[in-house]
């Protein structure tokens, strides 16, 4: 994944329209938020650290470049459950367990020209559909909404 961001970010021109999508775990340690992908089997062994995503850090390399505006939606939850504190392994959804969690991600800086929208509130858990269903609810009506010619992007958020 880490290539895909890399080539992701130097095919950024100045004054392009930048859109991040992610879809998978969200978590906040030691004041940092972290993206872990859903099926990065090597987390467990190598660790959130060396293996996720710094979210804040991402945003920033993004922004960096000088797009005209930078839309960053992130389909994760901003609770996560932990089974040790070393974040060696994780767990996610298991809300009846007595490990610790996580706090949730935290709020992001935003520059000028930047967009962020969450699948769910601070501490709470991204809402999924029906088993068998492809996407969650913020995506399914991502993808109702976003093709809609000529509306404020902001306006889309409050059909959500």
């Amino acid at each position: 994944m880490e290539l895909t961001l890399v080539e992701f970010k130097h095919s950024i021109e100045e004054g392009d329209t930048v859109l991040f999508y992610f879809a998978g775990h969200g978590t906040q340690w030691e004041d940092q938020n972290f993206l872990i992908p859903c099926d990065d089997a090597d987390i467990a062994v190598k660790g959130v650290k060396n293996r996720a995503i710094l979210a804040q850090k991402l945003l920033d390399e993004l922004t960096d470049r000088n797009p005209f505006v930078t839309i960053f939606l992130l389909d994760c939850c901003r609770l996560y459950y932990l089974r040790d504190r070393n974040l060696e392994q994780l767990r996610a959804r298991d809300e009846n367990s007595d490990t610790p969690k996580s706090s949730g991600l935290k709020e992001m800086h935003l520059s000028a020209g930047s967009l962020i929208a969450f699948a769910c509130a601070p501490g709470a858990i991204a809402n999924d559909l029906d088993e068998g269903q492809r996407n969650g609810f913020f995506t399914k009506y991502l993808l109702q909404h976003i093709g809609t010619a000529n509306e404020d992007i902001r306006m889309s958020w409050l059909k959500f």
